[in-house]
This record gives C-alpha cells, structure tokens and sequence, in this order.
C-alpha cells in the first residue's frame, strides 16, 4: 500500500462519515413544505421529469449510448487514475454548468430541457469513471453498480443509508439485484432537486441557479463515484494495519 492509497483510504473512512450523518438541504424541508414546491411546477412538467428519468435508467440498463469500449487507464496507479477522473470530472462540471446557465435563461421550457440533458452528463461522467477503475461497463451488474452510485448521490437519508449498503457490500449483495425500482429511483431524485428546478425556471434568476446548480450536483456526484469506487477497491489488512487494494485495478 503506497502513501496515496492510504490517504485514499483515510478520506474515502471520512466521507463515510459524512454521508451516514449528513443531513441534506432538501430532505431537511418538511414534507409539506415539499409538496408545496411541486404544486408550482405545472403537471406537464413533472411528466416530462418522471419520464426523462425513466428513460435514463433504461438506457444506463441497456448501456449501448454509455458505454468507453477503449480501457482509458491500462497501467496506471490509483493516484493517476484519479487524477484522470478529476480531469474528466472538471470538463463535465463546466459542461453542465454551461448547459444550466443556457437553459435556465430561457424559463420554464428551456429549464425543463435541462433536466435530460443534465442526466445524460451525469451518466456520462459514471461511465468513464467506471472505466478508469478498470470495471466493463459492458457488464450488466456494472451498470446496475452505477445506478446505485447516482442514487446513493441524490437520496435523502434513509434511502441514502440503504443505497451505501448494497455499495459497500457489492461483491455478496448484486446477485440478490435483478433491477432497479425506477419509480421509486425517479421519486428520490426528483425530491433530491425538485427545488432547483423550480428556481431555475425563473426568468432572469434561473441562469445563475442553473450554472451553480449543475455545477455543484456533478461536484456532488464525483465525489461520490470516488469513495463508492473506493469502497469496491481499498480494503484493511488487519495483519499489517494498513488497508490494500483488493481487486488490483
């Protein structure tokens, strides 16, 4: 175990911590104060979000528009690969926070356009992580894996504490997960942000909620696909005291 695998180690242990005591902005509204939130958003638009998470995760499902078929990260150490990771996370945070500002700019159609479009990024960005990792996102249970990475980013507590479970016990848990419940997966999501959303959807205010939103949702999301990734990979040796990478990727 070299030096940054251990500090590796250390922060993903503290990042644990967080997430499993955490309390999250949005899941700290109360629920009527959530619905309240959705009764502002005109009914087409809550379709048009329930779908275009549906279709995101029977595409991520299916893979075909996801999938790096070119292993990026052939020889590289897990401080190298994570400098590439946090390379491609820099690109897809501008990237979203460029789309956010242009959509949000627009009001409520064009903020609507942004919810696909964001989804598309994020799916993206888990996908060449995955790769960089050394995982085939050509394998069914890897993307059934990425899935659980997005929903463990963007769920209140106790779904987020259910989510970390199956993540931190991936290897004796992903047999026992045929798919994904994806009303249920669009419901978290959808309490998770349905506040930007509606914010975004101002004029003249929804560009700088669109920038700074995607942008932070993607910061949110790659710090995540780290420490879920590292959970997968870095284990404690209780011989030497000091943790190993498990799988060799």
């Amino acid at each position: 175990m070299n030096q940054y695998e251990n500090k590796a180690y250390q922060e993903m242990l503290e990042w644990e911590q967080k997430l499993l005591q955490k309390k999250s902005t949005f899941q700290q509204l109360s629920k009527k104060a959530q619905n309240k939130i959705n009764s502002y958003i005109p009914e087409k638009a809550h379709q048009i979000m329930t779908e275009a998470i549906k279709n995101m995760v029977k595409t991520t499902l299916v893979g075909s528009d996801f999938i790096t078929n070119k292993n990026q990260a052939i020889g590289l150490n897990l401080e190298e690969k994570e400098q590439l990771i946090q390379q491609k996370l820099e690109s897809y945070r501008k990237t979203a926070a460029i789309e956010g500002a242009g959509t949000g700019a627009g009001g409520i159609f064009l903020a609507l356009a942004d919810f696909p479009l964001l989804l598309s990024i994020k799916m993206k960005f888990l996908f060449e992580v995955a790769n960089i990792y050394g995982f085939s996102t050509k394998d069914y249970e890897e993307r059934l894996f990425i899935l659980h990475v997005f929903q463990l980013a963007f769920s209140n507590d106790n779904k987020r504490r259910e989510v970390f479970y199956f993540i931190q016990n991936w290897e004796e848990e992903k047999t026992r997960l045929a798919d994904v419940n994806w009303r249920e997966f669009q419901q978290e999501y959808r309490d998770y942000i349905d506040l930007v959303k509606m914010l975004q959807m101002i004029p003249g205010l929804g560009a700088i909620v669109g920038a700074y939103a995607n942008y932070n949702l993607l910061d949110q999301l790659g710090e995540t696909a780290k420490n879920a990734y590292r959970q997968r990979i870095l284990k404690w040796d209780e011989e030497t005291g000091s943790p190993f990478h498990k799988l060799g990727h």
